[in-house]
């Protein structure tokens, strides 16, 4: 299994964004992970297709997509052309997430659903198959820098359960509150895949990134 890092760029800052993608694509970071919010689905208002196709230029690592917006189907053709090299969409948000699971593949690209902190794994048992990717959140959407939510990681353990009883092995991520501390027990859970916004741009970003690897080389290693 590979173990990603996967820096959020709300932690950035953004009067230098395409300099601090550039920092963490170049210190090792393999995901840039984007959230797109609308302020109807959660309280805020981040950004959209334009700053995604302007960032785009700075890195050739993978965009991660975290849609945060209601009815996420209508804008896969856009973000595709934006640059997104993976959606993930909000099992609460989709009227019909089979359908939307399907037309993020028909674009060729990489699918993801995302479970609220509430929200039961048992919603994904039908489309499990149809994911390349699982967004645990552990933290309510909407606001960065929040606390991370505990019980989080009693869902990615279900999660992976659940997917290796089917023999499955989508990747499982994780959004809210991950640092340096609570990495390596998200990671016995069975997660792969880690979003970190302030615990990577705060202070020195490649220095960061660095630690996050080195605890993933050491966990890949036992």
């Amino acid at each position: 299994m590979e173990y990603i890092l996967a820096p959020s760029i709300l932690g950035a800052d953004f009067t230098r964004l395409g300099e601090e993608i550039k920092t963490v694509a170049e210190a090792g970071a393999e995901y840039i992970h984007l959230d797109v919010m609308d302020g109807a689905f959660v309280p805020s208002i981040s950004f959209g297709m334009p700053v995604i196709q302007a960032v785009r230029k700075a890195t050739d690592k993978i965009f991660d997509v975290h849609m945060m917006v209601e009815e996420p189907g209508r804008y896969i053709t856009d973000m595709k052309n934006a640059g997104a090299d993976l959606i993930c969409v909000h099992a609460e948000a989709c009227c019909h997430l089979d359908r939307t699971l399907h037309q993020i593949k028909e674009a060729g690209l990489k699918a993801g659903a995302a479970l609220n902190p509430a929200t039961p794994v048992e919603v994904l048992e039908y489309v499990l198959p149809l994911t390349d990717m699982v967004l645990v959140m552990s933290v309510n959407p909407g606001f960065g820098g929040q606390k991370f939510i505990p019980y989080a990681t009693e869902k990615v353990k279900k999660l992976r359960a659940m997917m290796e009883d089917r023999g499955l092995s989508a990747d499982i991520q994780v959004d809210g509150g991950v640092t340096l501390e609570n990495a390596k027990e998200l990671l016995e859970a069975g997660a792969n895949i880690l979003v970190a916004g302030s615990a990577v741009f705060k202070n020195d970003a490649a220095a960061n990134v660095a630690e996050f690897l080195k605890i993933f080389r050491e966990f890949q290693g036992r």
